[in-house]
């Protein structure tokens, strides 16, 4: 038996759905019930009429599914895919930065811990952080972890956050000469930027999207060419929904070795030994779900 087809019969076995985010290699987007960003991956999980979850993503990915689904199997194909940015912050410094701004809201990307979602008021997503941060007008506000998608709010909102210093080191990468080049290359081509690019980054880029948004332009949109400034992971899933539009990746760099652990091979692996699975302490999960399901109630 093949692997595709003895994947699709333990899946059947198990009672299990497979997620899958933008980012994942092909062979794993083309497997999967499901491929999405962070938002719509979460949404998915309070959806899922499944006995095990298998989320194919980075480790805080499968939290949330796990956070929002305790009463089911959250399997990861690959334990050690984890995600540097989500690092670059604990639950503990948290709550030492929250003391020196006491009063002031948490608004914590869905891109950390559990421990850090559980110190914070709401999460957010790339593509929903300004319209959550929008919901404390008249309070200060912490964002966390990423300063990048945090300047992203403040220029949409016009006001000042409480910045944590974390970023993406895959969209810290992309440099701006790259998609002034292409652009010269391919003048009638769209720049597409994730808010986790730097600012220089941002400011030659046409339009500054999450990569859901991203999908959703590309569909919707007359232009024929695209830049895509994310992980290359993207680019196979607009290839594939667009076969008639031409993309272009930004460079060559913009890979997430984390993104690229889980393989065909472990997803099976995971799915015949129902293993890793994810466990989350459940009084943490308890106070991190009421901060995601906030998100989820204003999204």
């Amino acid at each position: 038996m093949n692997l595709l087809a003895e994947i699709q019969k333990l899946k059947a076995e198990r009672q299990a759905v497979i997620l899958a985010h933008n980012y994942q290699v092909p062979d794993v987007q083309d497997v999967a019930d499901f491929t999405g960003d962070s938002l719509e991956l979460a949404r998915k999980a309070t959806e899922i009429d499944a006995a095990v979850i298998v989320f194919c993503g980075v480790h805080f990915m499968a939290e949330t599914a796990a956070i929002l689904n305790p009463d089911k199997t959250v399997l990861m194909p690959d334990a050690h895919a984890g995600c540097p940015m989500a690092d670059m912050i604990t639950g503990a410094q948290l709550r030492d930065f929250k003391a020196k701004h006491p009063g002031a809201k948490v608004v914590c990307y869905v891109n950390s811990t559990a421990e850090v979602k559980a110190e914070s008021d709401c999460c957010c997503t790339s593509g929903n952080a300004a319209k959550i941060v929008a919901n404390y007008p008249d309070d200060e506000v912490i964002f966390v972890p990423d300063q990048h998608l945090g300047s992203v709010v403040e220029e949409q909102l016009g006001r000042k956050l409480i910045l944590w210093p974390g970023y993406c080191p895959t969209h810290a990468r992309i440099n701006p000469k790259e998609i002034l080049d292409l652009k010269a290359a391919h003048p009638r081509a769209l720049a597409l930027a994730h808010p986790e690019c730097p600012k220089p980054v941002r400011v030659v880029a046409d339009h500054v999207l999450s990569t859901g948004q991203m999908c959703k332009f590309v569909a919707e949109s007359p232009a024929t060419e695209f830049i895509i400034a994310t992980e290359e992971g993207l680019l196979h899933r607009l290839r594939k929904d667009h076969p008639a539009k031409t993309f272009y990746r930004v460079s060559p760099f913009a890979v997430c070795p984390n993104m690229k652990r889980n393989t065909l091979e472990k997803v099976l692996f995971c799915l015949r030994d129902r293993t890793p699975a994810v466990q989350v302490d459940p009084a943490i999960a308890a106070r991190a779900r009421r901060a995601i399901e906030q998100m989820l109630a204003w999204s």
